[in-house]
């Protein structure tokens, strides 16, 4: 049995843990933009593993059979036959019930996961999305999405004091100093470090271009190298721009450092004109003990 798709929304996709030990070949690893948010999703299925709606504002989706589902992520006022359902928990839907992601009122993408997972084929590992590449599933109307129907189910709710808000003021970013930092001068480390930036209208999965003070670049030219997920590229016109899952696999901007992965996450549910700063990260701190 399935969902039938009625809406897509703005961009929705199925997404999982990405595709893995490819950039090599030129292949993006992709995957869920905010892994935390995913991941919850399916434990709260009790799932360690499998895949999810990477759901966007506009998501309409008519039930096909029971099964239970959970959703974390983005609060996109969730309504399951026109009345709220709660976020960050599972519960069940029957048939003939449609679930629509109406409105956004924190975050950008919700994730959505079903009991067992979506039945669908992998390419090179992966059902992750990369529409750019033309892999995965980009979800459009009258798509059908198969799983096997699931009866019995332990319900499950992240408690509140866990649940992240989005809405901050100023989301703060830690950056790992690496790639070519020593490079910048301290004038332009000062400005990166000292400035708000907001997120432009142009930010996608590949990267969330930042506009704010012009950071100066390091006045040489470097080879193409390998992206990091969170890379902070500075191109020629001093905007900063985070290197998120859809990344190309390599490039020669100089780049001041790397987003923790965290706060990356956090940074994949910001929309066009939120704020964020920089401060300096180490290593250390975010080094299992």
């Amino acid at each position: 049995m399935a969902f039938e798709v009625l809406s897509s929304g703005l961009l929705s996709t199925i997404q999982d843990e990405g595709r893995q030990g490819l950039m090599h070949r030129g292949i993006t690893p992709s995957g869920a933009m905010d892994k935390h948010a995913y991941r919850w999703a399916l434990r709260l299925l009790g799932e360690e593993a499998g895949n999810a709606i990477e759901a966007m504002v506009g998501l309409k989706l008519k039930v096909l059979a029971y099964t239970t589902v959970a959703i974390a992520g983005a609060d996109l006022d969730a309504q399951l036959d026109g009345k709220s359902v709660g976020n960050w928990c599972s519960f069940s839907v029957k048939k003939g019930q449609v679930l629509y992601f109406a409105k956004r009122r924190d975050g950008v993408r919700a994730y959505v996961a079903v009991k067992g997972g979506f039945m669908l084929e992998a390419m090179d590992g992966s059902v992750a999305s990369t529409p750019r590449e033309k892999r995965g599933y980009m979800l459009k109307k009258r798509d059908i999405l198969s799983f096997v129907p699931t009866f019995s189910h332990t319900f499950s709710r992240l408690k509140a004091e866990h649940i992240p808000c989005y809405s901050a003021e100023v989301t703060t970013l830690r950056l790992l100093p690496s790639y070519q930092y020593h490079d910048f001068s301290t004038q332009a480390k000062e400005t990166f470090f000292n400035s708000v930036y907001e997120v432009s209208i142009q930010s996608s999965a590949m990267g969330y271009r930042l506009s704010g003070d012009v950071v100066e670049g390091t006045g040489r030219e470097i080879l193409s190298e390998a992206i990091a997920y969170g890379a902070v590229q500075i191109p020629a016109d001093g905007q900063p721009i985070v290197l998120l899952s859809q990344r190309q696999t390599i490039g020669g901007y100089p780049k001041i450092g790397v987003v923790v992965e965290e706060d990356c996450y956090r940074l994949a549910q910001l929309p066009p004109g939120a704020k964020v700063r920089f401060v300096p990260g180490s290593f250390e701190a975010c080094t299992p003990s």
